[in-house]
């Protein structure tokens, strides 16, 4: 069989470590398409893959900012799967493109506004198109889902009380006053800590402020605290829809941070601005770092079919780890590595149309290749 096409779009962090992923994984045979609107951008991903795999599997691609072009055409007539790792904002316009060309589509984005656009494209289409297959959403919405079923399966029973998911991609220290470090996107950030988030709470959907319910909790001896931010939940509210009934995400944070974000929030403009303003505002005080921790947190608790209260969790620590030749941020493997397996699924045939987090088949996911080697696998 010849080797799958692969488009990637976007040429940072997060693409690049998907390139790599993908090129040192002797198992799964490909050639690679990067993307960017710089031609400096995509350039460097292309040596980065390359000398990474010891390969020459990967080749540049520079993207318009709107519309076609003659090379970005011939490239999507060809390729096989197109893997989204630009901003949110670009979604719909990548996944008409799969639509248009034919191919499979798998996206990172928490948007939820832009992820109902493109659920609206990819209806009724041959192509399959998982979207939100990151860490939050993606990687810890199948491991709460794979946890509600092995709850329910466990204890013989249909419903449960509570699901809570938390996510937190950390520096390894943080100082006062904002005690936060930027290990992925600063604009990613602002965007959760303003947008509401989707929670359930006794058996009712509803949307609820970001930053509206800060807690401390205690994992693997070390105190965070959490809060709700926006997109995490991806379609679990919905899907488990009368079977839960308290759920929610929330991102992890080490404690003072969520009241330092507030106070700025306090004096910034209202609407569209806000994450603009707060963006802007982390810029300026807060450091980037490439040490970095994702701390994944999953939770399912309620009574079994004795009445006996029970809970099953789930927590995993991620550091910085080799691939090839280069060493990935946490942040990066934990990021790329989810949206590689959904790749490998819909190349496999096994999905057309919309794909939400809850229709993935857990066991394959958790334990395939590319997640099990970044996370463990699970039983």
């Amino acid at each position: 069989m010849k080797p799958y096409k692969i488009l990637i779009t976007g040429s940072g962090g997060i693409g690049q470590a998907t390139g790599l992923i993908l090129a040192c994984t002797d198992s799964f045979d490909c050639s690679i398409i990067l993307g960017d609107r710089y031609e400096s951008a995509a350039q460097e991903a292309v040596k980065f893959v390359n000398e990474g795999s010891e390969s020459n599997v990967a080749s540049a691609l520079v993207m318009p900012s709107t519309g076609e072009s003659d090379q970005l055409i011939t490239a999507l007539k060809e390729c096989d799967i197109i893997l989204d790792c630009l901003p949110g904002s670009q979604a719909p316009r990548l996944a008409q493109y799969a639509k248009t060309y034919n191919c499979h589509y798998a996206n990172l984005t928490e948007y939820v506004k832009e992820t109902d656009e493109v659920t609206a494209i990819a209806q009724g289409s041959d192509s399959g198109y998982i979207l939100q297959t990151g860490l939050a959403p993606g990687y810890i919405n199948v491991l709460a889902h794979h946890l509600f079923k092995k709850f329910t399966n466990l204890y013989q029973v249909e419903q449960v009380d509570s699901i809570d998911m938390k996510v937190g991609a950390l520096s390894k220290h943080a100082r006062a006053p904002h005690f936060y470090a930027f290990t992925w996107s600063p604009i990613g950030v602002a965007t959760e800590y303003v947008k509401d988030a989707l929670v359930v709470e006794n058996f009712q959907t509803h949307k609820v402020a970001s930053l509206s319910n800060t807690e401390k909790l205690i994992i693997n001896g070390i105190e965070y605290e959490d809060d709700f931010t926006s997109g995490g939940a991806a379609d679990l509210p919905v899907a488990l829809a009368g079977k839960v009934k308290d759920l929610n995400y929330k991102t992890l944070r080490y404690p003072g941070h969520y009241n330092w974000v507030r106070d700025i929030l306090s004096t910034s403009p209202q609407g569209d601005d806000r994450v603009d303003f707060l963006n802007k505002t982390m810029l300026s005080n807060i450091p980037a770092v490439e040490n970095d921790v994702v701390i994944v947190f999953a939770s399912v608790k309620g009574k079994d079919n004795q009445g006996v209260l029970r809970a099953v969790e789930k927590s995993i620590h991620v550091y910085p780890s080799r691939v090839g030749k280069h060493t990935l941020r946490a942040i990066q493997t934990t990021t790329a590595a989810p949206l590689c397996e959904s790749a490998k699924l819909l190349l496999s045939g096994a999905y057309k149309g919309p794909v939400f987090q809850s229709q993935i088949d857990t066991d394959s996911f958790l334990n395939g290749p590319f997640v099990s080697k970044v996370y463990g696998g699970i039983e």
